[in-house]
């Protein structure tokens, strides 16, 4: 019964001394920001590490929510800062590197896999905003309108970010043949 509860009734229940009831929150949520984290970090282990720090910290941080009814957004941004904070820790490798052995290779599937660890390498290089706003829109397949209420900002600049993100893979991939 308690896990039909819509969000704005579920945090003043929690906040008002049920903190059990938050494992409704914990449950609602945990599959698909799960999904979004395994896109942003771009490893799983890593992805659910994030995805736990982010629900303690909105547990601890629960009644900094102002508008209890909008918890899944305000709850977005606390998983995408967990998912960059995750990212800036992770060791880089340069996407030179990657090229060089795609190019080494003749064996399609490994020429394939490179070929992933390329794109994996050129998401890296883009801004956090614009990685997060690339995902959501292309690997979530997420509409503008979607993102802008998570995001909390305006359709036309999401836009903007993933227009800027296409090019810019673009101009680090290249030919992907």
């Amino acid at each position: 019964m308690s896990k039909d509860l819509p969000d704005g009734e579920v945090v003043p229940r929690v906040l008002a001394g049920d903190p059990e009831l938050y494992r409704v929150l914990v449950e609602r949520y945990r599959r698909d920001f799960g999904r979004i984290a395994e896109a942003l970090v771009g490893d799983p282990d890593a992805a659910a590490d994030a995805l736990q720090e982010a629900f303690i910290r909105a547990f601890r941080s629960l009644d900094s929510c102002r508008d209890p009814d909008r918890f899944r957004p305000w709850f977005y941004r606390i998983v995408a800062n967990q998912c960059h904070d995750q990212r800036r820790r992770r060791p880089a490798v340069p996407i030179e590197d990657v090229e060089v052995a795609a190019k080494e290779t003749a064996d399609a599937a490994v020429q394939d896999d490179e070929l992933a660890g390329r794109l994996e390498q050129a998401l890296e290089r883009l801004t956090p905003e614009q990685r997060e706003a690339f995902v959501m829109k292309e690997v979530e397949g997420r509409s503008y309108a979607e993102m802008a209420g998570l995001l909390d900002m305006s359709a036309d600049a999401l836009k903007m970010r993933v227009h800027r993100a296409r090019e810019t893979l673009k101009e680090l991939l290249g030919d992907l043949r």
